[in-house]
């Protein structure tokens, strides 16, 4: 029992002060995005992925404990902004900043419901098409579908709507890659 104890002292029990302190850092500094979170969208997943991420770059970079250290916590941080961008659903919007409508709601008859009629007032849609070349040719030969489906080529919206779902998705899977290539790294 004497050994059991003083074994528990000199590896663990001398030590359990900064687990404590640590531990009441870490509650402070989570409390925010556990606060936050909720079970019912990807958006969470991303905050905490994020968070983590960005977390252990700082750290990482800081104590430069390690040779690849810096370029390791840019690898971390680079998949931190890849998590914002699938938050913010950057680039399934993109395409909207080239196009401005008119919207007009008009009530039904029985005056429950609205229709939502819609007008393009301006389309720059040229400009995103020659932004992402390679994107707008797989769409026009139907490389690129979405749930199955070929893209309409005489509608100019629904090519930009699916090179958007073609970034987004692209941007998903390069953030997983890095991540899979390197997240046993990243904690050496």
């Amino acid at each position: 029992m004497f050994d059991r104890t003083r074994l528990w002292w000199k590896f663990e029990g001398r030590y359990y002060h900064k687990d404590i302190i640590n531990g009441v850092k870490n509650l402070y500094k989570w409390f925010p995005i556990v606060w936050k979170d909720r079970d019912h969208d990807h958006y969470f997943i991303y905050e905490t992925l994020r968070f983590k991420l960005e977390q252990h770059a700082y750290g990482m970079s800081f104590r430069d404990r390690h040779t690849t250290a810096q370029h390791d916590a840019e690898r971390m941080l680079l998949c931190a902004r890849l998590c914002q961008l699938q938050q913010e659903n950057l680039y399934e919007t993109e395409y909207l900043d080239y196009v401005e409508r008119a919207h007009k709601f008009t009530p039904t008859e029985d005056r429950k419901f609205y229709t939502v009629e819609s007008k393009t007032m301006v389309d720059n849609l040229d400009e995103y098409f020659k932004r992402y070349p390679r994107q707008y040719n797989k769409v026009i030969n139907g490389e690129i579908t979405w749930n199955g489906k070929p893209a309409d080529v005489s509608d100019r919206t629904e090519i930009a709507m699916y090179i958007a779902n073609e970034n987004q998705s692209r941007s998903r899977k390069l953030l997983f890659k890095i991540l899979e290539e390197n997240i046993e790294k990243f904690w050496d």
